[in-house]
């Protein structure tokens, strides 16, 4: 067992939100889904039966969905990243998890759970790690202008 296991919070959505995840990802399950006996009618005002938490696995990573409520919602100060070796990949991930979300800047997403993602191409990784300051400089500018990361484009930046 990992030692260290995030806790996504939802307001009733652990469920639905741990499917989907799921459904995405290969090599991926639900491990043990929880549900609310009487006290959670009392302290999360959630009828008794209903999901109190999933457990899940995103490829060997467990992950815990907790349904407490609507009092806490995600926010960019902490997001998930995908690791992508091609652009089939990255267009893949991009596509499946921005759905019903909203598109953001440099790889970044959010769900349509609003949990925010980086959808992050390791050759891009190469590209702004160059030792060129100038070949990294301009794989930066470019990267700042994109959603969805292009890799074929920051190579072009890269190499001009």
């Amino acid at each position: 067992m990992q030692k260290i296991t995030p806790c996504l919070w939802f307001d009733d959505q652990a469920e639905e939100a741990a499917l989907f995840y799921t459904a995405i990802f290969n090599d991926s399950r639900i491990v043990d889904i929880g549900r609310y006996g009487e006290a959670g009618r009392e302290i999360h005002s959630k009828p008794p039966g209903s999901v109190m938490f999933v457990v899940f696995e995103l490829q060997g990573q467990r992950f815990s969905a907790l349904n407490g409520g609507p009092q806490f919602q995600f926010s960019e100060a902490i997001s998930l990243q995908v690791h992508c070796e091609t652009q089939e990949e990255v267009d893949y991930y991009w596509g499946k998890l921005s759905a019903g979300g909203a598109e953001g800047q440099c790889g970044w997403l959010k769900d349509k759970y609003g949990l925010s993602w980086q959808v992050v191409p390791t050759p891009a990784i190469k590209l702004l790690e160059d030792k060129d300051p100038e070949k990294s400089a301009r794989v930066m500018a470019a990267l700042l202008r994109m959603g969805k990361i292009d890799i074929a484009a920051l190579q072009k930046a890269h190499d001009a």
